[in-house]
């Protein structure tokens, strides 16, 4: 059962707990200030759902010439398996649709059949493989894409 959250744009106060955030999750996390100039450029879309006021999760796209590549995405582990992923995937498609984002693009670990499982089923297409993308453990990475239906 999803407990009541609110999906807003990252602010640069946000970026410290999501550091924290991402320094539990990935073996190479970004910084702090990394967050915070990706959040406050303003052709970068930066969300962060948040829950009880804590930050569940977070997502970020890079946009340039109406496509968006998706350059963060994380969920808490006290907040998995509740659709937040989901959510802010959505989420970033509607404020893409904004900055007339036509497609999507965005990497993700071989192995992480969870996350490959959830672009699939919201439109996104395997569309080839990066190797030896990922450090620590070196793996592979599949790229996926999604054109958007713009009306």
């Amino acid at each position: 059962m999803m407990p009541e959250y609110i999906i807003r744009p990252m602010t640069e106060a946000d970026t410290y707990e999501v550091s924290e955030i991402e320094k539990q999750i990935f073996s190479l996390p970004w910084s702090q200030k990394s967050f915070a100039d990706a959040c406050t450029n303003k052709d970068n879309i930066y969300l962060v759902c948040v829950c009880g006021g804590k930050i569940a999760g977070y997502c970020g796209v890079w946009t340039v010439l109406g496509e968006g590549n998706v350059t963060n995405m994380a969920v808490s582990l006290d907040f998995r398996r509740m659709g937040i992923a989901k959510r802010l995937m959505d989420a970033i498609e509607q404020y893409g649709a904004d900055k007339k984002i036509e497609s999507y693009f965005l990497e993700v670990r071989k192995s992480n059949s969870a996350a490959i499982s959830l672009y699939a089923k919201m439109g996104y297409k395997d569309i080839g493989v990066r190797k030896n993308f990922y450090e620590k453990p070196v793996e592979d990475a599949v790229i996926m894409s999604k054109i958007m239906q713009l009306g």
